[in-house]
């Protein structure tokens, strides 16, 4: 690909996640050749959000709204504050329909190898958020990968410290899965958190 705007155009679709050379190219020939028109909507889409779309000053998720909707809805438990890392975290719950409380985005996860500490992800607003009263539970949703489990420690220790009850969300064997099939780390951690 000489021309530059090929160029330019493949490797802004490899910045995304899992997309390699290969992929931005077809992308990029399907686009061009195909649906032009698709492009464009593309782009105007990408543009949009980029100018609209901030964070939640209270839960730190994806907002058009200084205040998002879920935190502004009074249908919602106040009392539950359910703690994720991601706002793509949060919009997988939300997707279950089985939480009705409010969330908290950290925007990060603890990750000294990567130099990310306290500092980098939002304990400080957290605190802050739970500071007012209104909070009774917190539930740690973080990932199950060790930095998600490092933040989740972290995160729970100091919560407690603060009179707050915290949970974490279980985990264990997925439903319709043969055990031969699980692995060992899921297994163990299943038995030991049976109810």
């Amino acid at each position: 690909m000489t021309e530059p705007s090929l160029h330019a155009l493949v490797e802004a679709l490899r910045r995304l996640p899992g997309v390699g050379v290969k992929s931005a190219q077809r992308m990029t020939m399907h686009l061009l050749q195909h649906d032009r028109d698709g492009a464009l909507r593309l782009a105007q889409a990408l543009r949009d959000a980029v100018e609209r779309i901030g964070h939640c000053t209270r839960c730190h998720g994806f907002s058009e709204q200084p205040v998002c909707d879920t935190c502004r809805d009074p249908r919602r438990d106040a009392r539950l504050l359910c703690v994720v890392e991601t706002p793509a975290d949060q919009a997988a719950l939300e997707r279950s329909g089985s939480y009705g409380g409010l969330y908290f985005v950290l925007l990060g996860r603890l990750s000294p190898l990567d130099g990310v500490g306290v500092r980098d992800i939002g304990v400080a607003a957290l605190l802050g958020r739970v500071a007012d009263g209104g909070v009774e539970e917190v539930i740690l949703a973080t990932s199950f990968t060790a930095e998600g489990e490092a933040t989740a420690h972290l995160l729970g220790q100091v919560l407690r410290e603060r009179g707050l009850k915290v949970t974490r969300l279980a985990r264990g064997v997925p439903a319709g899965s043969e055990l031969e099939f699980v692995d060992l780390s899921t297994i163990a951690h299943a038995l030991v958190e049976r109810r």
